[in-house]
């Protein structure tokens, strides 16, 4: 696991550890809080000399990649950088990607499992399904993104299709995972959402939007031990490349499962219109809330 100190990771390597024999990576051995990670070999993989990090391939049957350099100075907050400047950065992100591809490639891997995101799409989403003119996106979509960060991860799907076909000399085997909002929908962010206030509409629409992306926990956690377990991910022209949405059964959902269900047998146990009940009809259905989805 690569990027292994970090919050997607922390999600999931409690149980991994106890499912697997782990080799863990990371740019740094501690989490965001400061706190030692135990088993994390510091490495950077965005570096083009492979040779530094090539034998932490080794032995490996999968590899899941969830690695990821951040725009801007350390401690700095990527908002911060604007969006035009940040194509170098996830330049830098593709080349880590490339690199890993690389390495599992050469080292016998059987499967790469990629981090991937809902902003490899995400032009549908702001261009398209928040004015209603479409309701769900498909993994099947071209992917289309409106920023770099995007575009970046939309780049490591089409690179993974090349070690995936079998024209370098063997099928490397590669799931990429659109995840969607993985942390917490309600909280303190929240409570001060109201229409009448100076950001009330905003955070409202937040709040609606990430009703539809949140993936809980333990539906992360089957999603990837399924990516990396399921058998046969090979499609209908024999290519084991796999493009599949990381969200929960959410209600308001606008992403489509097809692919995590149909192919993974992904079956996820939580939904937020029940996990965040009270939350939904604290802000969408008192007095004050507005119903209806985020362009509504």
């Amino acid at each position: 696991m690569t990027g292994a100190s970090g919050y997607v990771a922390s999600q999931m390597l409690g149980e991994m550890r106890r499912r697997y024999d782990m080799r863990l990576v990371d740019v740094k051995d501690t989490d965001r809080d400061g706190r030692k990670v135990k088993g994390v070999t510091v490495a950077d993989l965005s570096s083009p000399d492979r040779s530094a990090y090539r034998a932490l391939f080794d032995g490996v049957d999968t590899v899941v990649h969830l690695g990821y350099r951040h725009p801007g100075r350390p401690g700095e907050s990527s908002e911060s950088v604007p969006p035009i400047e940040r194509f170098d950065v996830e330049f830098s992100n593709i080349q880590m990607a490339q690199n890993v591809y690389r390495c599992a490639f050469e080292a016998g891997c059987r499967r790469v499992v990629m981090a991937s995101s809902n902003h490899a799409a995400d032009w549908y989403e702001h261009a398209l399904v928040h004015r209603r003119l479409k309701e769900l996106v498909s993994p099947a979509d071209l992917p289309l993104s409106d920023n770099f960060y995007g575009w970046a991860k939309a780049s490591y799907e089409l690179l993974g299709f090349v070690y995936a076909c079998g024209q370098l000399g063997r099928q490397l085997e590669v799931v990429q995972v659109r995840i969607g909002a993985p942390r917490d929908v309600a909280g303190s962010f929240y409570e001060a959402a109201r229409p009448d206030s100076a950001e009330g509409p905003s955070m409202i629409a937040n709040f609606k939007r990430d009703l539809g992306a949140h993936i809980s926990e333990r539906d992360i956690r089957q999603l990837f031990f399924r990516a990396i377990e399921t058998q046969e991910i090979r499609n209908g022209d024999g290519v084991p490349w796999l493009v599949v949405y990381g969200i929960s059964g959410n209600t308001r959902a606008f992403w489509s499962l097809e692919s995590a269900r149909r192919v993974l047998g992904y079956q996820p146990e939580d939904d937020t219109e029940i996990k965040y009940a009270d939350d939904i009809r604290r802000l969408l259905t008192g007095p004050d809330g507005p119903p209806g989805r985020v362009g509504v």
